[in-house]
């Protein structure tokens, strides 16, 4: 009999292996993933946009429809208040176009027939036509976001992610089905943002070429909204810490002959440009149209102040970022002549439907929002008391913060979910040592936090999301790129679809519930006679 015991080794517990929630999110892949989302968008806008009545968001469809029509007809465009010049000339090419295909047939103010049905059928007709332009700018626009958020982001997964948070956000759920001008307005300056990303992360010769495009972007932004000077303002603060070890200028810019010789063409390109657009800047700055106007000067009673301190200031965050990030001097100057230059020739499109009003708003765009300002923020922009602004915009900071709690304050905006996870995020970022990534995502969210403090003025309505939106999905994608193991965690995904879901749900919700609302079109009448003086409504009182 054997006396020695038998030993059973047995199999020591295997650790559960946590996947990758970012494979889990990201199934169909980076062109699958793309097609998809833009599916869903237009899926949301065949349901909720394109068939809903043609007069429940009347505003600013009808405004943008009716000078559109009346600038088919020659007469000058008529609706001016943001100024909306890109959206209004865009929706009047596109009826044209429409037109010759035979899709519209009233595409001009005399072609609507009179006020009956056949008016109703007409509106209908021109209203989906702008809507299906809204869709596609804002299909378009997720699209680019995606291409250049792929080229900021190494992994294309985070690149998906950022995508569809910005395609559900509420900014692109309203302005993909109604046509206003902040879309226009927000997008080219949000591009140009990710485009010094992408170009001041690497250097090459052509860098000054993607410093152009930048600002050609800012500008036409601007174009379409003043408001877009909130944004413009920010950037330059912002991309300050986005740089890295491969930022340094290239061999080609520290050659002596080369490199200076190439920046003095630059600076004579700049030069002939800005000669170019100076007709444009010296009307836009002609006292008397100004005062015809009613615009009044925002500092020491003269007009130009704080736009040269802008351009300055420009200057300035330029050659910080060059010292931070070891840009060469000759770099440097052809950068700011690119700016200069792009600049420039984006300003040139105002001359494509030539109109005084929107030259001096786009020369002069916080006059011209002082001009629809309430009395407490006219006051306190007058410099009639410094405790007047300060107690304001402590004011717009606490209604944002409401906000951005959601329990507080509710909001229509699926992006205050990402706060929740963003600004715990940048305090463990900056813990574990990746600073650089804290201080990055810390300057989008501040900008995104002042652009909102100052927005609640107008009442931050749920159409200017648009304008800080993308800022904090990428301030969330950048905290997501340098702290891979997140992805890991036990909670990831449960999280990340928890996130999705209440995109879905938050960000179609004002859609839905404004396709669905039973009160009529008779609101438009207390402002119709002034935006639309040559269209009379079926519904409202006989004009004279």
């Amino acid at each position: 009999m054997n006396e020695h015991p038998i030993t059973i080794k047995t199999a020591e517990p295997q650790a559960r292996v946590v996947s990758d929630a970012l494979d889990r999110l990201n199934v169909l892949g980076w062109s699958g993933g793309l097609a998809a989302i833009i599916a869903g968008l237009a899926a949301s806008f065949l349901l909720f946009g394109y068939a809903v009545a043609y007069w429940r968001n009347a505003d600013m469809d009808f405004m943008v429809i009716y000078s559109a029509l009346a600038m088919n007809d020659g007469k000058p465009q008529h609706f001016l208040d943001h100024t909306a010049y890109l959206t209004i000339v865009s929706v009047k090419s596109w009826f044209q176009l429409w037109h010759g295909l035979g899709l519209l047939d009233a595409y001009t103010l005399p072609a609507m027939p009179p006020a009956s049905d056949a008016f109703d059928a007409a509106m209908t007709q021109a209203v989906r036509a702008g809507r299906v332009l809204a869709f596609l700018i804002a299909a378009m626009c997720v699209l680019v976001f995606a291409g250049l958020a792929r080229r900021i982001f190494r992994d294309w997964r985070i690149a998906l992610v950022a995508t569809l948070a910005f395609a559900l956000s509420g900014g692109v759920a309203v302005h993909s089905r109604i046509l206003r001008s902040e879309f226009v307005a927000a997008c080219p300056v949000i591009f140009a943002l990710m485009i010094l990303i992408i170009t001041g992360r690497r250097a090459s010769r052509a860098r000054p070429l993607g410093m152009a495009v930048a600002a050609a972007l800012c500008v036409i932004g601007l174009e379409n909204k003043v408001q877009a000077i909130l944004l413009i303002g920010m950037v330059p603060f912002v991309i300050l810490p986005f740089g890295g070890p491969d930022s340094a200028s290239v061999a080609f810019w520290r050659k002596a002959a080369a490199s200076w010789l190439t920046a003095s063409i630059a600076a004579i390109i700049a030069l002939a440009a800005a000669w170019v657009a100076w007709p444009l800047i010296a009307t836009g700055l002609d006292r008397g149209l100004l005062d015809a106007a009613q615009f009044h000067p925002l500092l020491l009673n003269r007009f130009g102040v704080y736009q040269v301190a802008l351009l300055v200031l420009i200057g300035g965050c330029m050659i910080a970022y060059a010292t931070i990030w070891r840009i060469s001097a000759a770099e440097t100057l052809a950068a700011m002549s690119a700016v200069i230059a792009g600049a420039s020739i984006a300003l040139l499109l105002l001359d494509a439907d030539y109109n005084t009003a929107n030259v001096i708003a786009v020369i002069n765009p916080l006059e011209k929002m002082l001009i629809f300002a309430d009395a407490n923020t006219a006051d306190a922009a007058s410099g009639s008391s410094l405790a007047a602004v300060v107690l304001l915009l402590l004011d717009g900071l606490a209604s944002v913060l409401a906000r951005y709690s959601f329990v507080l304050h509710s909001s229509p905006r699926p992006t205050v979910f990402l706060t929740w996870l963003i600004i715990p995020g940048i305090v463990y970022a900056w813990r574990r040592g990746e600073k650089l990534a804290a201080l990055q995502s810390l300057m989008l969210m501040l900008a995104a936090i002042g652009i909102d403090t100052l927005g609640v003025r107008r009442g931050l309505k749920i159409e200017y999301f648009i304008f800080t939106d993308p800022w904090i999905v990428l301030a969330g994608a950048i905290l997501l790129e340098r702290m891979p193991e997140l992805r890991f965690h036990k909670w990831a995904y449960a999280i990340a679809a928890t996130l999705f879901g209440l995109h879905v749900a938050v960000g179609q919700a004002e859609p839905i519930k404004y396709a669905f609302k039973r009160s009529g079109p008779e609101s438009i009448c207390e402002w119709n006679r002034y935006y639309m003086p040559l269209m009379p409504l079926p519904w409202c009182p006989h004009q004279p």
